[in-house]
């Protein structure tokens, strides 16, 4: 749905989600005393950029930079590393593992590091539309697909998929349907957004993310959580979960790494640009999320230390400084609507 999702009204994706507490319903049942606040500032990195280690990997990046594409396929075969993408992604694959290798050699005699979260939760829903998508239509979520990385294994670990029944329009649109693949009798049959919403935290929960593991929510764009989720939340009249409101926009994350314009950084192209293919049909939101899952994996390969960029607060979409190591940070879950 990642193209569909930008025929959205730019000024409809910060749509203010009720702060009326009479209007959220209570959530004491999920919700424990003492949670850890995600939206807390995170710890500011004590790597030292002055370290040899530092001078050391710019020498190898300047080396690299000066290879052909023939050459850095060529040494890349020699490593044991994927060959495929173009150059700037070979160039990439390559300057990131020699600055992994260089890292856990200045780590193993006490110098400075990095860590991942241990796991990152891929996210993207698909929701009704219409085929002009009228600025007044609200979108409703109708499929919630979660897929698990593991980032230490480098592996699709799980999933969570369900279907969603949508209340304000019931009834499917022919191109709705056509498009996601969704029908209407699956939509018929699912449960309304708030009861799916409480199987999702405890499925985070029973997984023990946000609180023995450190991990981050990841989407394909900002609309899956400033858009899609905060006007579910307002229709179902909820308050927004809490541990939806940081996560990691991979088209960010692929852009400032690759170093290329946003116009590059659709799924499809992000996946071309790769050498990936899609699998499975798209604009289905799990498989979506699966093949978003494969460039998140692809980019941790290449030595992308994929971090939150984006938040919403009080409704508002907000951009993170993704610059800054949060090597000890993370992103527990409050179990409930906050």
């Amino acid at each position: 749905m990642d193209e569909h999702k930008e025929n959205i009204h730019a000024e409809d994706v910060n749509v203010k989600m009720s702060n009326t507490r009479e209007e959220a319903k209570p959530c004491s049942r999920i919700c424990p005393a003492g949670e850890p606040d995600p939206q807390g500032s995170p710890p500011q990195s004590n790597s030292d950029f002055s370290h040899p280690v530092y001078k050391e990997i710019a020498l190898a990046n300047g080396h690299i930079n000066r290879m052909s594409k023939d050459e850095l396929r060529i040494k890349l075969a020699e490593l044991h590393l994927d060959t495929r993408g173009v150059k700037d992604v070979m160039k990439k694959r390559l300057k990131s593992h020699y600055k992994k290798q260089k890292l856990m050699q200045s780590a193993a005699e006490g110098g400075p590091t990095d860590t991942y979260y241990h796991y990152i939760c891929v996210v993207d829903f698909e929701a009704t539309c219409e085929e002009d998508n009228p600025s007044d239509f609200h979108h409703e979520i109708i499929e919630f697909p979660m897929v698990l990385i593991n980032t230490h294994t480098l592996e699709i670990v799980d999933s969570f998929q369900e279907y969603v029944k949508p209340e304000l329009n019931p009834q499917l649109s022919d191109f709705c349907v056509k498009l996601t693949g969704i029908t209407q009798k699956m939509v018929d049959e699912a449960d309304p957004f708030p009861d799916v919403l409480q199987r999702v935290v405890a499925w985070l929960q029973e997984r023990e993310l946000g609180t023995k593991y450190k991990y981050a929510i990841l989407t394909d764009g900002a609309w899956d959580m400033s858009k899609f989720l905060n006007i579910q939340c307002r229709l179902s009249r909820i308050r927004y979960p809490q541990f939806a409101k940081k996560w990691i926009n991979i088209r960010k994350s692929y852009g400032n790494f690759y170093k290329v314009p946003r116009t590059q950084t659709k799924l499809s192209t992000m996946l071309e640009k790769l050498g990936l293919k899609y699998e499975g049909r798209p604009h289905s939101g799990l498989d979506d999320s699966r093949n978003i899952a494969r460039i998140a994996l692809r980019m941790l390969q290449d030595g992308c230390q994929l971090r939150v960029n984006e938040r919403i607060h009080a409704g508002q979409l907000l951009s993170i400084n993704s610059s800054l190591k949060l090597g000890g940070s993370w992103v527990p879950l409050v179990f409930g609507f906050v």
